[in-house]
């Protein structure tokens, strides 16, 4: 942090700790309530099959907006602007339709726990294991972003140092993931989309009152930012600059099609909520229902990052502020004892949120892709439930280890984006590949997934050598991304025609047919309800999300 947490803390009172002691009781009780469920393996790794679509899909969201989407994406509010919004209505909607609507039947039906299980029944062993491995990789790094992006939070208001704020926080997303799984986590998520709401909200209204309303902002922040910091598109054209610094074409490919789609469908933070769902249907509508609070979440988080520039012009320039900085600063400003506390809470609960769910995702994988599967097969289920809850404690104390690398960065959705390039994006397109092209073979599908990972890796160090020049480090991430997709599909689209594909027969099920997306599936009560109907909630968000674009391009 570029200046002292004391020119950032402030006095919490016996209201506002009172509020953070009442949240954290709860969410041990829910905890507590939930370890009564957990009897099997399934039970802990994703709560039985058995919770309810509006249960899933808020979960769905709240995996999501975790600290390092409120900070992060309020710092790229603060870094780029209204561009931000790019990240909601191209970078998410769309992928998240894409899942529930194409691709939820083929990971339900096929009844797998996490997204390499499916490789492992589509390719071959070497393909399931190395995908393991780079999902257990990418779960404890993203875990660690959550960490230190709650000891930001933690060092600047209450003036925690960095270590004992990761220690502490660890401790207490170990205790209520141990003791309930993943039906604890989820029930924890649902009461946390509530509570981070509840807290941004609030920030928001404040920050709009205190410059002068929207015409204040737009006012201001033109003025300080210039004409296109609170456009959309202005500026993208080839050969133009505009605060993002990059262009239309590698925002909707690189964006909105690369990073979006490789990590809102493979995920398997997200992805396990679906599989949580009580049936077919509750799965596909799982990302759908999710998508509409996702689409006005930039109105509590990103324009927070604008108010907070305003406010605060030092943040970004030499000396003063960092990024990261633009929602403690308007908690600093803004908030009076007893909102106070309840802001914190709200951040304390997005961290856990997003910590808990790449805790839960890094414990399944590795427990039933890694050692079920290669160390210890054909033992007892209990033998995987004590292996399960063993890992969440090894994931936890390796997250907090990798905190400190999100440290070297003044943004962290910056190094968010860059682990989703490395990671998801390649998965995407070996996943997209074997779900789409029955000739796609497990040769192709293990080297086009370890070379389409190791470009993208390859080419973000030639960048950050200053071999290779970007307009900023989104761009950076975005290029990454497309130079993954692009490796990947070119590797293993040759091998695939050179090799032999698994005979017809054995991808039942496992390749895409009209017949298996059309799967309903086992019907609850109310599921032929027209506002239940997945391609009804599918297109509405799809052009709500369009619709939101018209202010922003006028």
């Amino acid at each position: 942090m570029a200046l002292a947490a004391d020119d950032l803390r402030l006095s919490m009172n016996w209201m506002d700790t009172l509020i953070l002691v009442i949240y954290f009781a709860v969410v041990l009780g829910i905890a507590l309530a939930a370890r009564r469920s957990v009897s099997n393996s399934l039970d802990f790794f994703l709560a039985g099959r058995a919770l309810p679509a509006w249960v899933t899909g808020l979960a769905f969201v709240s995996a999501n907006l975790g600290a390092t989407e409120i900070l992060g994406m309020a710092a790229n509010g603060a870094q780029y602007g209204a561009y931000t919004v790019h990240w909601y209505w191209i970078g998410a909607i769309p992928a998240m339709v894409f899942l529930g609507l194409v691709m939820m039947p083929f990971y339900y039906n096929s009844k797998v726990r996490s997204v390499p299980e499916f490789l492992l029944l589509r390719f071959s062993r070497s393909s399931h294991l190395l995908s393991a491995v780079i999902f257990a990789v990418a779960s404890v790094l993203i875990a660690g972003v959550n960490l230190y992006a709650l000891a930001i939070v933690l060092k600047a208001l209450l003036g925690w140092p960095l270590p004992i704020s990761i220690l502490l926080a660890g401790i207490f997303v170990l205790a209520y993931i141990v003791i309930g799984g993943l039906s604890s986590a989820i029930y924890n998520e649902v009461l946390q989309f509530f509570v981070i709401v509840a807290a941004l909200i609030p920030l928001t209204v404040l920050g709009l009152v205190r410059v002068g309303g929207i015409d204040g902002l737009i006012e201001k922040a033109t003025a300080q930012q210039g004409d296109m910091f609170l456009s959309t598109w202005a500026g993208t054209g080839f050969g133009e600059t505009n605060p993002l610094g990059t262009n239309w074409l590698t925002i909707t490919l690189g964006l909105g099609f690369a990073i979006s789609f490789g990590y809102w469908t493979t995920n398997f933070a997200e992805v396990q909520r679906s599989l949580s769902a009580k049936n077919l249907s509750a799965a596909r509508r799982t990302p759908l229902i999710a998508a509409f609070p996702k689409i006005f979440i930039p109105l509590i988080v990103v324009l927070p990052g604008i108010i907070a520039l305003i406010i605060e012009p030092t943040i970004g320039k030499t000396g003063g502020y960092d990024y990261n900085d633009a929602i403690p600063i308007l908690m600093r400003d803004l908030l009076p004892n007893g909102v106070l506390g309840l802001a914190v809470t709200g951040l304390m609960a997005s961290f856990m949120a997003g910590m808990a769910a790449n805790v839960s995702s890094f414990n399944t994988v590795f427990t039933t892709d890694i050692w079920r599967a290669y160390i210890k097969p054909h033992m007892p289920d209990g033998h995987y439930l004590k292996v399960g809850r063993a890992i969440t404690a090894i994931g936890v104390v390796i997250g907090m280890g990798t905190a400190f690398l999100a440290a070297s960065f003044s943004n962290i959705m910056n190094y968010m984006q860059t682990l989703f390039a490395f990671f998801n994006v390649p998965l995407f397109a070996t996943f997209i590949l074997a779900l789409f092209w029955k000739r796609m073979t497990a040769k192709a599908g293990f080297w086009g997934l370890l070379l389409g990972t190791a470009a993208p890796i390859a080419f973000y160090f030639s960048y950050q050598a200053g071999i290779v020049e970007m307009g900023s480090d989104q761009d950076a991430n975005m290029t990454a991304s497309m130079i993954a997709f692009a490796v990947d599909l070119l590797v293993s689209v040759p091998i695939a025609l050179a090799t032999k594909p698994k005979p017809a027969a054995e991808l039942e099920g496992l390749v895409y047919s009209r017949a298996s997306a059309r799967d309903k599936g086992v019907a609850a009560a109310g599921d032929d309800a027209w506002y239940r109907k997945p391609a009804v909630l599918g297109w509405s968000a799809l052009i709500l999300s369009a619709l939101c674009y018209i202010p922003f391009t006028l």
